[in-house]
């Protein structure tokens, strides 16, 4: 269990503090909560199940587990799909799934087509892109103790090198 000021990823919302654990009474169900807000809007305010199946709270991930996850780009972990629906739907599932490998393969993909190819990206890619670029590359630039911009560079020097660092 985390602890009042611990710092979090939860669901979309990317790092979270924790400011309260309390227990709620919601629908004559006595649970013990998470009060989070996101680093990036503090005014939000957002409870979850201590024990929630579905959205979980995750821990940060450390410096070395940081640096190994910048391997994972440009290895081509994923196969690119060439229909749109389909790779959209897939790439989302991967990304729900939480695991950061999957996750940090998915935006290698698109990142790595954005790069080296002349086409215009579907809206659908670009959305997806700009998700995990904004929530994996926060975390993994306060676990680094770098800034967002210079994860994206190191992430873009391996996809244009076509081999990991």
């Amino acid at each position: 269990m985390f602890e009042i000021g611990d710092v979090v990823i939860y669901a979309e919302h990317g790092l979270c503090r924790i400011d309260d654990i309390c227990e709620k009474d919601l629908f004559g169900e006595k649970r013990l909560y998470y009060v989070i807000h996101p680093l990036s809007e503090t005014s939000l305010k957002i409870s979850t199940p201590v024990d929630a199946k579905k959205k979980k709270v995750m821990r940060t991930m450390d410096r070395s587990e940081a640096e190994e996850l910048l391997e994972v780009f440009g290895r081509g972990d994923i196969e690119w799909i060439d229909d749109a629906k389909q790779r959209a739907r897939t790439y989302h599932n991967l990304v729900q799934t939480g695991e950061r490998e999957k996750i940090a393969a998915v935006a290698g993909a698109l990142m790595d087509k954005k790069l080296n190819t002349d086409q215009k990206m579907y809206d659908q890619d670009r959305k997806i892109l700009n998700t995990v670029q904004s929530l994996l590359f926060r975390e993994m630039a306060m676990s680094l103790g770098t800034t967002v911009d210079d994860v994206a560079e190191q992430v873009e020097e391996q996809l244009l090198a076509g081999v990991p660092q």
